[in-house]
């Protein structure tokens, strides 16, 4: 069973749900690419920093065993979703793998990768929109202006970058595939 990241729905406005967001971790790598290249570029890198390829050589892939000296293995099941925004410069994305809510600063693994970061994300309230369909930057885009203008109608003010949310592994369906929109707000 994969873990959902966390979030209470605050409110529901006309276009969007308005949500709060704990604190959470997110292993990152910024990609110089196009919107639609840049999570696959990203893909291996972080999944191969999940999957144990980390200092402790600790797995946290959904099937996968993490073994410990101490007691055994167990499994430690994999965070949704994968996130993507816009990056430091011109062309560049941040591609996050969002982690278990049981790892903290001090106990989550550190990547062998140094393109793979570690970054604690600040409790937050976002608006949010939830679409299913293809991961194009055509249909996140429109998502995207949508929620902007929704949000402002609401007379709320953004305060942060646009998250664009994949929630499926790439062979789902497209039609089937859940994804979000999240845009952070001021409280």
């Amino acid at each position: 069973m994969t873990e959902q990241q966390p979030y209470r729905v605050v409110s529901r406005h006309p276009g969007f749900e308005l949500r709060r967001y704990p604190a959470h971790l997110v292993a990152e790598m910024q990609i110089q690419a196009s919107f639609t290249r840049a999570p696959i570029e990203a893909f291996r890198p972080l999944a191969a920093y999940i999957g144990g390829a980390n200092r402790a050589r600790h797995p946290i892939g959904s099937n996968t065993p993490a073994t410990s000296a101490s007691d055994g293995s167990e499994k430690i099941a994999m965070t949704v979703p994968v996130v993507q925004v816009e990056g430091e410069w011109p062309g560049a994305y941040l591609v996050q793998f969002v982690m278990p809510a049981t790892f903290t600063a001090a106990t989550v693994p550190e990547p062998v990768d140094a393109r793979v970061r570690i970054r604690e994300i600040p409790a937050q309230l976002a608006a949010a929109i939830r679409f299913s369909g293809r991961w194009t930057e055509q249909a996140f885009s429109q998502r995207a202006t949508m929620l902007g203008r929704s949000v402002t109608a609401a007379g709320l003010q953004p305060t942060g970058a646009i998250r664009y949310a994949r929630f499926d592994l790439p062979w789902k369906p497209w039609f089937l595939r859940r994804n979000e929109v999240v845009l952070p707000v001021v409280e």
